[in-house]
């Protein structure tokens, strides 16, 4: 048989005496004392392994306090972190949809997404047809007008000897003033006529360059440098800068950004806007890349704020550029003290 109370007397605990236990607490204690975490745990380690009575852990508690009181220590911000964070999106300060000049058919589209455009590179060419019909038209009135230009100098070179021989003989009185008068009247209207036809030319030449803009506008080029993010035309289509974005007319070609020059905007609380400054460095983090940290600058503060969400609107720009930012992206940025680098 088995000796349970033998085996009873095996799992016994020996426990120290409750005088014992409680000189052991408070040493604890008073090693301890200089933290209200370490004084709480100290005395739930004696109460679990010790089992010293409560009462007289109060009263050990109570003595470590008064022996040594706790100190309240300053909260500082570490070098490098943030003061504020807020949340925003990567824009592009430079963005355009470019569209024609004129309402016209698509006959060529240079472009596709993700190319690098140069400034006034070509990204897409309109029927041409009628404008060129035009502009030949305007070159033949302009031709017109010069050779009535020439005719009209040619009678007024003829007109002048005719009429300075019908004045000297008129003072001789040798011919009649109704005679001397109609040789006036034909000199008079050969000037009036060189004059009208340099007028009709200029005219003429006006209309001219307005028919080879029309030429040149069906020609679409790139404003600036940038990137292509949209395709919007596709050849056969109809493009005008005056459709409403509706029926089956383009209103633009496709879309432009100028990689350079992205930032960040974000929305700060006006609670919080004291916090932030111009100039003031930033760390921007994306939500594409969190384990990068990219460096910037407050370029401004726009001075006026949000009264739906109580927000003021501040611009960050980035110090460095990198390939992997792009447009829309949704950004963290956390502002730093002011002697943070």
């Amino acid at each position: 048989m088995i000796d349970r109370a033998a085996l009873l007397d095996q799992l016994r605990l020996e426990r120290e005496a409750p005088a014992e236990a409680l000189r052991a607490a408070q040493h604890t204690w008073l090693v301890v004392s200089g933290s209200a975490v370490g004084l709480a745990v100290a005395v739930l380690a004696v109460v679990r392994f010790v089992g010293a009575p409560i009462g007289e852990l109060r009263a050990g508690v109570a003595v470590a306090a008064e022996a040594q009181p706790v100190a309240a220590l300053p909260v500082q911000t570490p070098a490098g972190a943030s003061i504020l964070d807020a949340s925003g999106y990567v824009v592009a300060r430079r963005q355009a949809t470019v569209s024609a000049k004129i309402t016209g058919k698509v006959v060529a589209v240079l472009i596709e997404e993700g190319q690098r455009v140069e400034a006034g590179e070509v990204i897409a060419r309109l029927d041409d047809a009628n404008a060129r019909a035009q502009v030949a038209q305007a070159e033949a009135q302009v031709g017109q007008q010069r050779a009535s230009l020439i005719a009209a100098r040619v009678a007024l070179d003829n007109a002048g000897p005719t009429f300075n021989r019908s004045r000297a003989q008129y003072s001789a009185a040798f011919i009649s003033a109704q005679t001397f008068d109609e040789a006036k009247a034909g000199y008079e209207a050969a000037q009036a006529a060189l004059d009208v036809a340099g007028r009709a030319l200029g005219v003429a030449e006006a209309n001219l360059a307005v028919t080879q803009r029309q030429l040149d506008d069906t020609v679409v080029r790139a404003p600036f440098g940038g990137i292509i993010t949209v395709k919007a035309a596709q050849e056969g289509e109809m493009v005008s800068p005056n459709s409403a974005g509706g029926g089956f007319t383009r209103t633009g070609i496709g879309t432009i950004v100028d990689m350079d020059s992205l930032e960040v905007e974000v929305d700060v609380s006006e609670n919080f806007i004291s916090r932030v400054e111009t100039g003031q460095g930033v760390a921007i983090t994306l939500n594409a890349y969190p384990d990068r940290r990219l460096s910037g600058r407050v370029i401004a503060i726009i001075p006026t704020a949000d009264r739906a969400k109580a927000t003021v609107k501040v611009r960050v720009g980035f110090e460095e550029r990198d390939a992997g930012v792009l447009p829309e992206m949704g950004a963290r940025v956390g502002f730093l003290r002011a002697d943070t680098p």
